[in-house]
C-alpha cells in the first residue's frame, strides 16, 4: 500500500480562503479589519523570508499588515517600548516578534510583554496555561496546524494512540495537549526514551518533531498509521523531514510531505489566530 499524501499547501489554502470570507463578513457587519503587526530585529535571512510570507498572506486574506524592521543593534528597551506601543493600538489585533532575536535582547522578556490577547503566536505563558487547562484561546501556530492537518485529512483521533517524538515547548508539548483534547491516548518521546522504535510502532498517529534528518525509520511505522512530519532539515540531498519518507509511505495510511506538509499550515493558522484576536474585540 502507498500512503495518501496529506497536502499542507491545499489545506492551508482552504483555511486562508475561509479566513478571507470571515474578514469580508466582519468588515460588512462591524466595519472592522483585523491588523497584524510583525516586528523583525536584524537581518536573519530565514526570518526575512518568513516575514515576507506573512505579509503576502495578510494581503491575501484582507488584513491590515504592519511591518517594523529594526536594526540588529536595537536595544531591549527600544524593542519593549515598541511592544508597549503596539499593545495600546486599537488597529493592531495581533503582535508577532520574529525569533530569533539578537543576543542583547532577552526573548522571554519580550514575549512576556506582549498582551496575551494579542499574542497570536501563542507563546505567552498565559496562553500556554490556557491550553494546559483545556481552555485554549491562542494556540501556537505549528501545533495547531498539525492537528488541523489530521482532522481535515479524515484521521480518526478519538481513542487513537498518538506518539509525539520531541518535547519542545514550541511543538511537542502543545501538540500533546491538543491531541489529549481530541481524546487521543498520548505518549511523548525524547532522547531518553527506552526503545523508541517499539514505542513508535504502537502509534496510530505519529508526530515527529526532533529536527534530526530521517531519524524515524520506515520499520518503526505501524501499518495504517497517520504520520505528521514537522521536521525540515537541509542535507546534501536537499530538504528532508524527521521521518524516512519513502519507507514510511509503504506502511502508513497517510503522511505529510517535506516540504509542503506542515510548513504552509503555520502561516494559515497565524491568520486564523489574528482573525480570532479581532473577533475578541467585538
Amino acid at each position: 500500500m502507498s500512503a495518501e499524501i496529506i497536502d499542507g499547501k491545499k489545506i492551508s489554502a482552504d483555511i486562508r480562503q475561509e479566513v478571507a470570507a470571515d474578514v469580508r463578513k466582519m468588515q460588512e457587519e462591524h466595519g472592522l479589519t483585523p491588523g497584524l503587526a510583525v516586528v523583525l530585529v536584524g537581518e536573519d535571512p530565514a526570518s526575512q523570508v518568513y516575514v515576507s510570507n506573512k505579509e503576502k498572506a495578510c494581503k491575501e486574506v484582507g488584513f491590515n499588515s504592519f511591518k517594523y524592521e529594526l536594526s540588529a543593534e536595537t536595544s531591549e528597551e527600544e524593542l519593549l517600548a515598541m511592544v508597549d506601543e503596539l499593545n495600546g493600538r486599537d488597529d493592531v489585533h495581533g503582535i508577532l516578534v520574529q525569533l530569533p532575536l539578537p543576543d542583547q535582547i532577552d526573548a522571554e522578556k519580550v514575549l512576556l510583554r506582549i498582551d496575551p490577547d494579542k499574542d497570536v503566536d501563542g507563546f505567552h505563558p498565559m496562553n500556554v496555561g490556557r491550553l494546559a487547562v483545556g481552555a485554549p484561546v491562542f494556540v501556537s501556530c505549528t501545533p495547531a496546524g498539525v492537528v488541523e492537518l489530521l482532522k481535515r485529512s479524515g484521521t480518526e483521533l478519538e481513542g487513537a494512540n498518538a506518539v509525539i517524538v520531541g518535547r519542545s515547548n514550541i511543538v511537542g508539548k502543545p501538540v500533546a495537549l491538543l491531541l489529549l483534547d481530541e481524546n487521543c491516548t498520548v505518549t511523548i518521546c525524547h532522547s531518553r526514551t527506552r526503545d523508541l522504535a517499539a514505542v513508535c510502532r504502537e502509534a496510530d498517529v505519529l508526530v515527529a518533531a526532533v529536527g534530526v534528518p530521517e531519524m524515524v525509520k520506515g520499520d518503526w511505522i505501524k501499518e495504517g498509521a497517520a504520520i505528521i512530519d514537522v521536521g525540515i532539515n537541509r542535507t546534501d540531498d536537499g530538504l528532508v523531514g524527521d521521518v524516512e519518507y519513502d519507507a514510511a509511505s509503504e506502511k502508513a495510511a497517510a503522511i505529510t510531505p517535506v516540504p509542503g506538509g506542515v510548513g504552509p499550515m503555520t502561516i494559515a493558522m497565524l491568520m486564523k489566530n489574528t482573525l480570532k484576536a479581532a473577533e475578541l474585540t467585538l
